[in-house]
């Protein structure tokens, strides 16, 4: 595998680095940025084949492959006067940050591609979405739980936006499990039974044979208590709210 460098090391980052180091017996050459100096050290000493950079132009010259994690607001300083050779590969993780955007900023005419990894490639379990599709980078995320490319920078930004509803689905067992707390459950109880419950309806996922429909429809008895919580709770005004929730996300990542 290539040589890879990754220039801001948080979260996705860090499992990004998990992904193609924990358990491989033959892990790539990364390097990280200083940024996120913590995390990057922690990772340089678990993995062998991990090294910290003195500075983001040595991760560049160095790497083959550099992703470009930092936050969006962050870009313009973290990036400022970045060489980017042309026969490097530049992989963009910037949730809103077009590659248009980026090309202007890196002044490079090196190939950029889009991507969208999750927590849940530390597992190599998770789909990564891709615009444009480029053999390489497809075939890095293949190795992280799979790749998806997409036909244009539209679709990229609405699969961008469903990302968005992430921590809307924990805070919703964590409102789960506060209210059984409120009932007299005690709290290690409704944590430990949230949990159980939820991770048994995401296992149940990996049935790609039924659709999300199908799969919500066999998991409800007409009249029984699963069909009172969502027709009481997730009524269509609620629906509607979350369409529109979305709606606009994907109008500001647009």
């Amino acid at each position: 595998m290539q040589r890879i460098g990754i220039i801001g090391v948080g979260e996705i980052g860090r499992a990004m680095v998990d992904g193609l180091c924990d358990g491989i017996e033959e892990p790539p050459e990364i390097y990280l940025s200083p940024r996120g100096a913590r995390t990057a050290a922690e990772l340089s000493e678990r993995y062998e084949s991990v090294q910290v950079c003195a500075d983001n132009q040595e991760v560049v010259g160095r790497s083959e492959i550099v992703i470009i994690a930092v936050r969006r607001p962050d870009r313009h300083e973290a990036l400022a006067g970045l060489r980017v050779d042309d026969g490097k590969i530049v992989v963009n993780v910037m949730a809103g940050v077009g590659n248009d955007d980026l090309r202007r900023t890196l002044a490079t005419d090196a190939p950029l591609v889009r991507a969208i990894p999750l927590p849940a490639v530390r597992e190599r379990r998770s789909v990564t979405v891709t615009y444009p599709s480029h053999p390489v980078v497809d075939g890095l995320f293949e190795h992280l739980g799979g790749a998806l490319p997409v036909a244009d920078e539209a679709a990229f930004n609405v699969f961008s936006a469903l990302t968005g509803t992430l921590t809307t689905h924990y805070s919703y067992l964590a409102t789960l499990g506060s209210w059984a707390i409120s009932r007299g459950i005690a709290a290690d109880d409704a944590d430990r039974y949230v949990r159980g419950l939820f991770q048994g309806v995401g296992r149940s996922l990996s049935d790609e044979t039924r659709s999300l429909h199908q799969l919500a429809a066999d998991h409800e008895t007409p009249g029984g208590s699963n069909e009172r919580i969502r027709t009481r709770w997730f009524d269509t005004a609620n629906s509607e709210a979350l369409t529109s929730a979305l709606d606009g996300l994907l109008a500001d990542l647009t």
